[in-house]
Formats: C-alpha cells, structure tokens, sequence
C-alpha cells in the first residue's frame, strides 16, 4: 500500500469551522506571544468574529489537510477610523501538528490575493519582535519593517516590543470616496 501525500486545500472558512479555530487560537494565547490576550476564548467570542469580519466583506480562510483545520488567516481593518478604509492588518495561525507544512505560505498567498482583488491598499502585520518565524514569513512575501515599539505589551511575566511591518498591495480607492 502507498501513503498517498496530504493535500493542503485553502478555502472560506465556514461557521462549522470554527471549533477547530477556537483550538488553533487558544493554543496561541496559553503557549505563545503571537496573541497578546491572557484570557482564552470561547465559542461564542469566535463566532462574533467571525460574523464581523466576514460581514465586513474581510476574507476568513482555513487551510486543510486531510479534513482538518491545519490553520487560519483573516484580515481586518487596521484601525476603526474611516480614513484607514483601504489598511488592513492580517492574521495568519497555524497549529502546532501541521507546522512546517507550506500551511502559513499557503494561507499568507490567499490572503494576499484576496487583498489584490478588494478596494486594499496596503496590509499590516503587527508581530511579536522576538518571533522571527512571522518576520521571515512576512519578509518572504514582501512586507518590510516600518516600525517597533518597545514594551508595548506584557504577558509571561515580561514585556514585549511590537514590530509593524507592511506591504503595499493595490491601488484601494475605486471611487472618489
């Protein structure tokens, strides 16, 4: 018998999706600095995000292999301002039993072309400093450093820098708005 490789699928997350993605999200809150919260989640919280983001006309998406949620990715509005219409921040989440699968180059790429599609003019990512996994992530597709702010954040007993970085993805204003 052959082991047939797994197929990584991209797709629109659906609301049933959302325990898997209550699970990936929480891991990142109990056991890493990718989520600044200290409080886990629940059900009911990820729903309204969901139904906010995907309301909004923001792109929700899994990553699957094998039928499971390997991984999630959103992006929303940078900050609630008007003026920040066409800035979106991105969010890209992978669970620790599909890391270094191609699961977060996957979902940054689709997230991506969803923003090229949209009225998006450039996309954030707001990063932990010390997590150069994102920051190469967000290298390799583009994103440079644009800013850090020192002890902005405290969580493990310690405070944290923030990095922002940015890429520029289209032209985002289609009207005279």
């Amino acid at each position: 018998m052959t082991n047939r490789p797994s197929e990584l699928v991209v797709r629109d997350a659906r609301e049933s999706d959302l325990p898997e993605i209550l699970v990936i999200h929480n891991n990142a809150i109990a056991e890493t600095t990718a989520i600044w919260d200290t409080e886990l989640a629940d059900l009911d919280e990820r729903k309204a995000w969901f139904a906010t983001r995907t309301g909004a006309g923001h792109p929700v998406l899994v990553a699957e292999i094998d039928g499971r949620v390997a991984g999630y990715a959103s992006y929303g509005q940078f900050r609630p301002k008007s003026g920040y219409r066409f800035a979106v921040e991105n969010s890209v989440y992978v669970s620790d039993i599909f890391q270094r699968r191609g699961v977060a180059t996957a979902l940054m790429n689709a997230l991506l072309e969803r923003a090229q599609h949209s009225d998006v003019h450039t996309m954030i990512a707001a990063i932990e400093s010390s997590n150069r996994t994102s920051i190469a992530l967000h290298e390799k597709f583009g994103f440079t450093i644009v800013g850090q702010l020192p002890e902005v954040g405290h969580k493990f007993g310690r405070w944290m820098d923030l990095t922002l970085m940015q890429r520029m993805v289209g032209e985002g204003v289609t009207s005279q708005s």
